[in-house]
């Protein structure tokens, strides 16, 4: 007698091992797989709905207590249930006569569809890259005097352009060079400067690599220069709030972008960055810029999201952060993570260098496979890649390959 850690297609494959019927398969992996789904703020007398038709069904929702009481409130509701008791739900809200329940519905649909999306077609436009299974490995390249880790170690073009072929060997999909440092308290330089960094070496590199290459920066200005180099991404540590014309860049020249959250700037990040639920205020955060970008002209298709570890984050959120990565998928967009030699690692393991990182880097790395990473942001491209081969065998043990 054990319990089981099985669901989806290595469930169904148990049951075919013990000889279960293939009708009896069909009625019962549904029910092998449980949702953990909040809803949040719907009416009072629509949450008392939904919570006795999942009692009905063998399942639970969790409602504020004031729920019973009825009145024109609103509360949080957090489905806990099967597949088929989250079917059955969404089909009998479907037939209810009023819109908010309908509403409820379709917007379950979606978050399903968007949480079990697995394959994305990055349109970078001359690279164009397929995620699906093994995550993307984005490389670091520095051209900085000040980076946290790498400062000063790139700032020659002959130096920067050896890193990118090392990279290239060890199997990196995206390089991303940046020239302005976003460590904790760094000042900012200006677009000038910028460029003077970074175009000396985008101009050898564009025609030497065969993988994109994507520019870290948050200026329209930098952005725009350097896509016309060549140049096929925007990682925008502000998600397009800091310059507003970055949107333009991005819709006009339809390269894929990074959105990251920071709370406050660089420079002031880290003073007393406080949340009172990481999760869920990264995700509106999300949603918001999103739903913004759209409007403005970008494809979604284009959108990859980077809850910025060590952007405004206690050790405590970032560690929340890796722990409960797959939530995002519910965005229905890739999902980028940059733990590299950060100082959260350094933290739990006593105050250790950047230098002596790495291994803590392989655990977040790891995890972060587990938990639905799509691309992961490292300055140690061989080894991380090593990471991620193991991480996602692991991950995809027993499911059915093409």
């Amino acid at each position: 007698m054990r319990v089981l850690a099985l669901e989806g297609e290595e469930l169904l494959r148990e049951m075919k091992r013990m000889g279960v019927s293939d009708e009896g398969i069909k009625i019962m992996v549904p029910k092998g797989k449980f949702w953990k789904i909040l809803i949040p703020k719907i009416p009072y007398a629509l949450a008392n709905i939904i919570k006795q038709k999942m009692l009905s069904l063998g399942c639970e929702a969790a409602v504020s207590k004031e729920t019973v009481k009825g009145g024109e409130g609103s509360t949080d509701c957090l489905l806990m249930g099967t597949e088929k008791c989250i079917d059955s739900l969404i089909s009998y809200l479907k037939h209810q006569p009023f819109q908010s329940a309908k509403k409820v519905a379709e917007e379950l649909e979606a978050l399903l569809k968007n949480y079990l999306q697995r394959e994305w077609l990055l349109p970078f436009p001359r690279h164009p890259l397929l995620i699906k299974g093994k995550p993307l490995i984005m490389g670091i390249l520095n051209l900085t005097p000040d980076s946290f880790y790498d400062g000063g170690r790139y700032v020659g073009d002959d130096s920067a352009i050896r890193r990118a072929e090392e990279m290239l060997e060890e199997g990196v999909d995206i390089i991303d060079i940046g020239g302005e440092s976003t460590r904790p308290g760094a000042e900012p330089i200006s677009v000038e400067e910028e460029l003077k960094r970074v175009l000396p070496v985008i101009k050898k590199l564009v025609n030497r690599v065969n993988v994109p290459l994507s520019i870290d920066t948050y200026k329209s200005e930098v952005a725009r220069i350097a896509i016309s180099e060549g140049v096929e991404m925007v990682n925008d540590i502000s998600a397009l709030r800091f310059d507003e014309r970055m949107v333009e860049v991005v819709r006009d020249y339809k390269v894929p972008v990074v959105l990251m959250h920071m709370k406050g700037t660089p420079k002031d990040m880290q003073m007393n960055p406080y949340y009172d639920d990481v999760i869920g205020e990264i995700y509106d955060f999300f949603q918001q810029r999103v739903r913004w970008a759209v409007e403005k002209g970008v494809g979604k298709n284009s959108i990859v999201v980077d809850p910025g570890i060590g952007f405004g984050k206690r050790v405590v959120d970032n560690l929340e952060i890796v722990k409960r990565l797959s939530e995002f998928k519910s965005l229905g967009l890739p999902i980028l993570i940059g733990p590299s030699r950060k100082s959260f690692i350094g933290a739990i393991l006593g105050g250790l260098p950047p230098e002596e990182r790495l291994e803590g880097t392989a655990a977040v790395v790891a995890i972060a496979v587990l938990n639905g990473v799509n691309i992961i942001r490292v300055h140690d491209v061989k080894a991380m890649k090593r990471v991620v081969e193991v991480a996602t065998a692991i991950a995809t043990a027993g499911q059915e390959t093409e």
